[in-house]
């Protein structure tokens, strides 16, 4: 894939495993975590699924997805109970075999005593062969890389040690750069400008956001590039169009 000027553009996909999420017992608080991670580092998250602990759709999921995608990002199902199944799926869809890792083991014994090392705990010790450790330096039991597929835990603390863990190995594109401008008119209102801003500027992304607040509509626009040249240009365009139409319009705050 590429990018607007050409060279690579390194996106990714994300799937979130587990009954808990979809059953509404338990708010997902990856997604947005991770979709930032990623934005601030230049891979540019492009699909989220959620699915459930069942080895036949994670499988379904994950082929459907690494080949569309630089990598492909899971949270969820790999702890040591015996509906944590998502090793076994990402060893089904690669089709290799689930061994337990001697380094992984190791790894769980600076954390875990032998008494402690349970026949469960050991379950977070199997992982696709051929697969390599992310490390887990809060409680030891790794993640891991098979491919272009990254295997992260679903508590949030631990995936994100995994996600900073695992970072360095990644390809990464130019970091997304974002610029916000606040506009008091309804989005209805601001839509027939912006739409020909879009079309004289398509190579920046330009979105709208309305908001209700003191009684007034508004309109937040929101454009982003990782070309800053063709950004700025776009948002000199932006404040051209707020002029001639006479709306009150300020800089985001923090822009």
């Amino acid at each position: 894939m590429t990018d607007q000027e050409g060279s690579r553009s390194v996106t990714a996909a994300l799937v979130v495993i587990g009954e808990e999420i979809l059953s509404g017992r338990t708010s997902d608080e990856n997604i947005a975590y991770i979709a930032a991670y990623l934005t601030r580092i230049g891979i540019s998250l492009r699909e989220v699924r959620v699915v459930a602990d069942l080895e036949a759709e994670i499988v379904a999921a994950v082929n459907e997805l690494r080949p569309r995608f630089s990598y492909v990002f899971t949270t969820g199902g790999i702890g040591p109970t015996h509906d944590d199944v998502t090793t076994d799926a990402i060893a089904k869809a690669f089709q290799v075999d689930v061994v337990v890792d001697p380094e992984a083991v190791a790894a769980m014994r600076q954390h875990f005593s032998e008494k402690e090392l349970t026949p469960a705990r050991l379950r977070m010790a199997r992982i696709p062969q051929g697969a390599k450790l992310i490390d887990n330096a809060i409680s030891r039991a790794p993640g891991f890389m098979l491919g272009n597929v990254i295997v992260m835990a679903g508590v949030p603390r631990i995936m994100q040690v995994m996600l900073d863990a695992v970072t360095p190995r990644l390809a990464k594109g130019r970091p997304m750069l974002t610029r916000s401008v606040r506009i008091d008119v309804a989005e209805g209102d601001a839509a027939p400008g912006l739409a020909e801003l879009q079309s004289a500027h398509p190579e920046v992304q330009i979105g709208s956001y309305p908001f209700f607040e003191n009684k007034r509509l508004g309109t937040y626009v929101v454009l982003r590039s990782t070309d800053a040249a063709k950004l700025a240009t776009a948002l000199d365009a932006l404040w051209a169009l707020i002029h001639r139409a006479g709306f009150h319009a300020a800089a985001a705050e923090g822009e």
